[in-house]
């Protein structure tokens, strides 16, 4: 090779390398935790982290070509939450998307550093969670689940479909305790309108489960509230199937409950929050601060009616209530 030729050669990979060390460098793998408080053979978790792959993939971020996701699932176990959550920050993820207080608790638990964004929250300000909802503070934001208020919103949709109901149990996770504790006392704020006396069910695993509805199932007049936690979510196949069973009218806070076999259902999407939650994932892989990225709310709350389940029932469902659902099942 003649002289010019390799000093040539040699300017030009000196050039060359640099470019090449700038795209790699825009194209390092990032890391993103995923803990999800459900079993990774739930549906359910399949359908939540598929919505937040597309999320991310609409943004630019491919899992396995410049990102990857690192799941963990807690099966609605506070041990394997906790355990799940330090596994997550020994990975060094440069974000964590956390869905559920426990799961919440577990990961700001594991570290005060690495940025997290939370989903299926009620009440992140009352829970310590965050600051405020406008400037949350630390190293976390996020979605909030709904507002306490809704609560009530169950017992008058149950009155609604079922006016016959003057006793209605209210089924609730006695592990979330605080946000139970506010979701209760919304749906006890609007019962003696309604003409209806309450019966708390506080459980712990399906074997409460099982006992405390068919105790509590004794009359004509009965009907059930079923208060959102990973605990109801885990078992809404048993507690679905028991209301079918004991002829109990009940009202779920999601769909999933009414697809499965639920008389009625109203709540928030529990699916599109992850699709807003990869939004604020990408801002942070970008650069910006949990801090300054406030507290969400969700956009809409769906009406979802099984008029199989209602005619199972021997119930009229008014043509006002079918007029303003946003999904009947048939």
């Amino acid at each position: 090779m003649r002289r010019r030729d390799f000093i040539s050669l040699l300017g030009g990979a000196a050039v060359a390398w640099p470019i090449a060390a700038r795209a790699q460098q825009r194209e390092r793998m990032r890391r993103i935790g995923l803990l999800i408080n459900l079993a990774a053979d739930d549906p359910e978790s399949q359908a939540r982290r598929a919505a937040f792959q597309q999320g991310l993939q609409q943004l630019g971020w491919i899992d396995g070509r410049n990102v990857r996701i690192i799941a963990r699932w807690g099966a609605g176990d506070a041990d394997q939450i906790r355990s799940s959550a330090a596994e997550l920050v020994a990975t060094a993820p440069d974000v964590i998307l956390a869905t559920s207080s426990p799961a919440l608790a577990a990961s700001q638990h594991a570290t005060r550093t690495v940025p997290i964004v939370f989903t299926s929250v009620v009440d992140p300000v009352g829970g310590g969670f965050v600051d405020s909802l406008t400037r949350p503070g630390g190293n976390t934001t996020g979605f909030v689940l709904f507002e306490y208020g809704l609560s009530g919103k169950w017992l008058e949709i149950l009155k609604q479909i079922a006016p016959g109901v003057t006793r209605a149990a209210v089924l609730r996770d006695a592990a979330t305790t605080r946000t139970a504790a506010g979701q209760s006392a919304a749906i006890q704020a609007v019962a003696p309108s309604l003409g209806v006396e309450l019966s708390p069910a506080v459980v712990r695993d399906a074997q409460e489960i099982e006992r405390a509805v068919t105790t509590f199932a004794a009359g004509s007049n009965d009907g059930l509230v079923v208060i959102g936690s990973p605990l109801t979510a885990i078992h809404r196949d048993l507690i679905v199937a028991l209301a079918a069973q004991r002829r109990l009218p009940a009202v779920y806070p999601f769909r999933y409950f009414a697809t499965r076999g639920g008389l009625i259902s109203y709540g928030p999407d529990s699916i599109e929050p992850y699709r807003r939650a990869a939004g604020y994932v990408d801002r942070i892989l970008r650069g910006e601060k949990p801090t300054n990225l406030p507290v969400q709310a969700p956009a809409k709350y769906d009406l979802v009616i099984n008029l199989k389940t209602a005619k199972s029932l021997d119930l009229r469902v008014p043509s006002s209530m079918l007029a303003r659902a946003d999904e009947v099942i048939e």
